[in-house]
């Protein structure tokens, strides 16, 4: 794990990629999973996000797309579901190209760490990583938005 304090990080090598942002919400992991498992409500409290369609649950398919990357819309298939501490959504097909992103809600006393990483890897990967968004900036927002909205419901 990575300090809890928004500041998203990045590793590297040939054909694995990993970002990663951790953040402490003064808020039950009750309250963030409902906020994060509601896809309609989405790109309100989301600054992250231009548009997401699909139902957040087990099995299904969310599509969405980015303000970062407005012209691609990612199909991801929600692939874990363990509420309310784990979410896994997927992108793409190993061995080629994929991206696995995970939510992970860990209570400590009266906060809860949010954690959410996403690893892409494939023998595509080193051809395509220059062309790749920097995703530090997009986590952090992504993680300083959640907890906004998260403590101003609480």
């Amino acid at each position: 794990m990575i300090a809890s304090d928004g500041k998203a990080t990045k590793t590297s090598s040939t054909f694995r990629m990993e970002v990663a942002v951790s953040i402490a919400i003064s808020a039950k992991p009750e309250r963030l999973w409902s906020i994060l498992t509601n896809a309609k409500d989405f790109v309100r409290w989301n600054s992250t996000l231009q548009s997401v369609e699909g139902a957040i649950a087990p099995g299904q398919t969310v599509q969405l797309r980015t303000k970062a990357t407005p012209d691609r819309t990612f199909k991801l298939k929600v692939t874990t579901f363990e509420p309310p501490s784990r979410m896994v959504w997927q992108d793409g097909g190993a061995p080629m190209f994929q991206g696995i992103r995970t939510y992970t809600l860990t209570p400590q006393g009266d906060k809860t760490v949010f954690y959410m990483s996403e690893v892409f890897s494939g023998l595509m990967l080193p051809m395509i990583k220059g062309s790749l968004t920097d995703f530090r900036p997009v986590f952090e927002q992504y993680a300083a938005d959640l907890k906004r909205e998260a403590e101003r419901q609480a």
